[in-house]
């Protein structure tokens, strides 16, 4: 059975101003799932957290959390948030800032006590309980700042750089933390750390400018291969076998200086090739290209990672933005 989608973002526009920090956005993320949301500094992530937390209000399009819309109160009943750099009480003890926000998150008195003692099971507080905030390291304090989303056991988490200016240690601990945390809690996280946000989600949105570039970064970093070669040749003739090739999308030649054409060189060139997926396609580009009477110096099949993803979908969005 198909897992519903728990939170629906519908052409999400939000402006400053003049200037739009969010634009045109809609993605979906299912229950259960850990969805990490990738982007530099400033590309509109905190933004997005907020509206969907209730923060901010959009300037439009729709966001519903839990099939109810965001700017009805009873959605936020529904996400425990992180922000970055969540504001903490430093003058209040562990127990006592944890109490204080069951309070304002209205969890039943009756049920307070339970609900400190297994935020602080789950994330290791129970000896400093009774530390001033303040008095905590670093990992200590965003510990903190994770334990007060969960005092209401929402079914949604939602992260804005949870593991920003941590030390190596804190940043393993806070990445296990959370993704021991998901089960059956969906979670979304924002980060501008690629290699953190691919160890923590299982699917990877990517956000540059305002703009949502891709929904699902991680299936296009699992398409086909491409292929690098430096072959001895007519470049203008190579490039015809290569594209000659079933399986062949494109092929370009790398090494063209300012001053020469594709067809003003004979001597060793290098070439990118895009291909789909298909078994044998590097044998038969090697074939085609000896077949043809070219040297082939070099093949190497170069897979598809999120960090080529993220340079190739931006380096688009910006030469399509110039355009």
């Amino acid at each position: 059975m198909p897992r519903p989608d728990v939170i629906v973002v519908e052409r999400l526009v939000k402006h400053y101003g003049a200037r739009a920090a969010v634009r045109d956005v809609s993605f979906t993320v299912k229950e259960g799932e850990i969805v990490g949301l990738l982007g530099p500094n400033g590309s509109g992530k905190s933004t997005i957290l907020r509206i969907l937390t209730g923060y901010l209000r959009s300037s439009s399009g729709s966001v519903r959390i839990g099939g109810v819309d965001v700017t009805d109160h009873a959605a936020r009943n529904n996400v425990g948030y992180v922000p970055e750099d969540a504001p903490l009480y430093d003058w209040m003890r562990v127990r006592e800032f944890l109490r204080f926000m069951a309070e304002v998150k209205n969890v039943p008195g009756r049920a307070v006590d339970a609900a400190i003692a297994s935020a602080c099971a789950q994330l290791d507080l129970g000896h400093v309980a009774g530390v001033p905030v303040g008095k905590l390291s670093r990992g200590y304090r965003q510990r903190v700042a994770i334990a007060q989303a969960l005092l209401n056991n929402p079914p949604i988490l939602i992260f804005d750089e949870p593991t920003n200016a941590l030390d190596a240690y804190q940043v393993i601990a806070i990445r296990q933390l959370i993704r021991s945390l998901a089960g059956q809690r969906t979670v979304l996280v924002a980060s501008h750390v690629l290699t953190e946000i691919e160890k923590i989600a299982s699917r990877i949105m990517i956000l540059r400018d305002g703009d949502l570039l891709t929904a699902d970064a991680t299936n296009e970093a699992n398409r086909a291969p491409r292929f690098r070669l430096r072959i001895v040749g007519p470049r203008q003739a190579v490039l015809a076998s290569l594209r000659n090739v079933t399986g062949v999308v494109a092929a370009d030649v790398q090494t063209v200086s300012p001053t020469e054409s594709v067809a003003d060189s004979v001597d060793t060139a290098a070439y990118l090739v895009e291909t789909v997926s298909r078994p044998r396609i590097a044998e038969d580009m090697a074939q085609s290209i000896i077949g043809n009477g070219f040297a082939l110096a070099e093949l190497v099949e170069e897979k598809p990672d999120l960090e080529r993803v993220f340079l190739d979908l931006t380096q688009r969005a910006t030469e399509t933005r110039a355009a």
